[in-house]
């Protein structure tokens, strides 16, 4: 039980991570996302950043309350599945897509190739309105359309 609560989780993380991303960081948070979208050369960290301590502060007091209060101990594995689905977006998204650490460069997966290509076509956009291309793992079929016609 405790492993499908982490993965069932770490999947609706991605529900959360598209409607997190299209209403608030394009939305009334846009001000700590901006800079992603209009990145300055050289710059190392963003204010963007600021959204992995938002997303670890759940994570981090259900991993406490899982692990301090009797009887809460599925608060543990749900803190796991956040925990897990940060490490992934942090693994695909800044060091895959966005090369903050020159790391896994030569990629030719098509499943991977449609991930990026769908997240350039979201950076296209330098504003707040008319995005496209919310989530992490799950994005439109016709990139992945795409990418299997070019294997």
């Amino acid at each position: 039980m405790p492993f499908l609560i982490t993965i069932t989780t770490f999947l609706t993380m991605e529900g959360v991570t598209w409607l997190s991303h299209k209403f608030l960081m394009h939305g009334w948070l846009w001000n700590l996302h901006e800079d992603h979208h209009n990145k300055k050369a050289g710059s190392i960290l963003e204010r963007n950043d600021t959204f992995f301590i938002i997303f670890a502060i759940p994570s981090i007091l259900l991993f406490a309350a899982g692990t301090f209060l009797p009887g809460w101990s599925t608060a543990l594995y749900i803190g796991l599945g956040i925990f897990f689905y940060g490490l992934g977006y942090f693994l695909v998204h800044d060091i895959f897509i966005h090369q903050r650490f020159k790391l896994f460069t030569r990629s030719n997966n098509f499943y991977l190739r449609a991930i990026r290509k769908a997240h350039k076509m979201h950076h296209k956009h330098l504003g707040p309105e008319d995005g496209e291309c919310f989530g992490m793992l799950w994005v439109p079929l016709k990139y992945f359309r795409e990418e299997l016609k070019r294997v």
